[in-house]
């Protein structure tokens, strides 16, 4: 397979796993729109959408930067209109983008409340609705959500109930739009790592360096998301992926280059189910 000439859709894609997901179909000489709202440098984010261009463009595809406000509708609507005249259509969008904040009720104040469900679960809704004209001309179609699988457990819920409500808001948007979209041949599926990613958000909100060292870094769903979009869209859809289990269902043995420090202990993700059991047999597992 290749993505060659196909054109994606990321948000929140200058930087950690939605920039990771954009270089692996960049080498491929892919189209890529990174919509984001960093333009101007950040003190304790790297990268703005011109950095994240021309890495892109550097491995090999075509970069429109664009800033983007996934809670605005006017800017998401003209985004998607400027993605597709300037590279012909879509054929994948990647729900990258996402708030967190990981206080309990009491601790939580209504304005972070709603930033998260706006940008994690309306976002989604949104970005998603307004691709669906030009996803149904593309030949292999597919819609990405980087959310759980659909665990409703209450470990999930109670240390942090704002934010497990928006980001089970974007699951939910994979269950409902994979059974609405099935007729149009879109594929719509989730994609979730088992472990700590060594991103900006890891790297600032959970634990620091600690933290990143017990990490692994974005390849790991950057590679899982490139087999997604590989797969036949009418025939694999409303799937809720765990990076490691499905790799290792694709012939991946070897988990060791994905870890930040093979000497550490990798440290296990939210929302992960209780019966989602690491791969057996592989390299580098947990």
């Amino acid at each position: 397979m290749s993505l060659k000439n196909k054109t994606l859709f990321i948000t929140g894609g200058s930087r950690g796993i939605g920039l990771a997901i954009a270089l692996k179909a960049a080498r491929d000489g892919a189209n890529v729109t990174i919509a984001a709202k960093t333009a101007e440098p950040h003190p304790k984010l790297a990268g703005t959408i011109y950095t994240a261009a021309a890495e892109i463009e550097a491995a090999g595809g075509q970069c429109l930067p664009l800033m983007v406000d996934v809670r605005n509708e006017a800017s998401v609507a003209d985004a998607i209109a400027r993605t597709a005249e300037r590279f012909g259509g879509i054929d994948i969008v990647v729900n990258n983008a996402s708030a967190i904040s990981l206080t309990n009720t009491q601790m939580t104040d209504m304005k972070r409340f709603d930033l998260m469900q706006q940008i994690n679960t309306r976002g989604t809704f949104m970005v998603s609705k307004y691709a669906i004209p030009h996803l149904e001309k593309a030949q292999n179609p597919h819609i990405l959500m980087l959310s759980p699988p659909l665990d409703l457990a209450m470990r999930w819920f109670a240390p942090h109930l704002a934010y497990s409500i928006a980001k089970y808001g974007m699951s939910l948007c994979v269950l409902g739009l994979a059974g609405e979209l099935a007729p149009k041949g879109i594929a719509v599926n989730a994609l979730w790592p088992r472990t700590t990613i060594a991103t900006a958000a890891v790297q600032n909100l959970l634990g620091g360096d600690k933290m990143v060292q017990a990490s692994r870094t974005p390849e790991i769903l950057a590679d899982a998301a490139y087999l997604i979009f590989g797969k036949p869209a009418r025939e694999f859809s409303g799937q809720f992926l765990i990076d490691d289990s499905f790799l290792a269902s694709e012939g991946v043995t070897d988990f060791t280059p994905y870890r930040v420090d093979p000497s550490v202990p990798l440290m296990p993700d939210f929302f992960v189910p209780a019966a989602s059991r690491p791969p057996e047999g592989v390299k580098g597992g947990m």
